[in-house]
Protein backbone atom coordinates (compact mmCIF):
# COMPACT_ATOMS: atom_id res chain seq x y z
CA UNK A 1 0.00 0.00 0.00
CA UNK A 2 1.17 3.52 -1.25
CA UNK A 3 1.28 6.33 1.44
CA UNK A 4 -1.01 8.93 0.33
CA UNK A 5 0.69 11.53 -2.23
CA UNK A 6 -1.38 14.63 -2.16
CA UNK A 7 0.99 16.17 0.89
CA UNK A 8 4.00 15.31 -1.40
CA UNK A 9 5.77 18.06 -3.60
CA UNK A 10 7.08 15.85 -6.95
CA UNK A 11 9.65 18.16 -8.97
CA UNK A 12 11.58 17.03 -12.48
CA UNK A 13 15.20 17.40 -12.88
CA UNK A 14 16.62 20.40 -14.07
CA UNK A 15 18.22 18.07 -16.94
CA UNK A 16 14.37 17.48 -18.38
CA UNK A 17 14.51 21.10 -20.20
CA UNK A 18 11.17 23.22 -21.09
CA UNK A 19 10.65 21.49 -24.24
CA UNK A 20 9.50 18.25 -22.65
CA UNK A 21 6.94 17.32 -20.26
CA UNK A 22 7.46 13.25 -20.34
CA UNK A 23 10.45 12.72 -17.11
CA UNK A 24 10.41 11.58 -14.19
CA UNK A 25 9.72 13.35 -11.14
CA UNK A 26 10.68 12.65 -7.40
CA UNK A 27 9.53 13.87 -4.41
CA UNK A 28 11.38 13.64 -0.51
CA UNK A 29 9.80 10.87 2.18
CA UNK A 30 10.92 11.49 5.32
CA UNK A 31 12.84 7.97 5.00
CA UNK A 32 13.60 8.09 1.24
CA UNK A 33 12.23 9.23 -2.35
CA UNK A 34 9.06 8.71 -4.09
CA UNK A 35 9.52 8.45 -8.44
CA UNK A 36 6.50 8.92 -10.55
CA UNK A 37 5.76 8.91 -14.53
CA UNK A 38 4.71 13.16 -15.20
CA UNK A 39 2.57 11.77 -18.32
CA UNK A 40 0.71 9.69 -15.84
CA UNK A 41 0.77 11.02 -12.03
CA UNK A 42 -2.71 9.68 -11.49
CA UNK A 43 -0.78 6.23 -12.13
CA UNK A 44 0.49 6.00 -8.31
CA UNK A 45 4.39 6.80 -7.21
CA UNK A 46 7.20 3.83 -6.46
CA UNK A 47 9.34 4.48 -3.13
CA UNK A 48 12.21 4.01 -2.63
CA UNK A 49 14.19 3.21 0.83
CA UNK A 50 17.20 6.36 1.60
CA UNK A 51 20.26 3.56 1.42
CA UNK A 52 18.60 2.43 -2.14
CA UNK A 53 17.62 6.15 -3.45
CA UNK A 54 21.47 7.52 -2.15
CA UNK A 55 23.01 4.10 -3.88
CA UNK A 56 20.93 4.89 -7.27
CA UNK A 57 22.01 9.29 -6.74
CA UNK A 58 25.25 8.17 -6.04
CA UNK A 59 25.39 5.92 -9.24
CA UNK A 60 24.19 8.32 -11.64
CA UNK A 61 26.38 11.08 -10.97
CA UNK A 62 29.36 8.82 -11.38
Amino acid sequence: MQPETSHLTFRKSSYSGARTQDCVEVADLPGGAAVRDSKHPEAGHITFPVSEWNAFLAEVTR
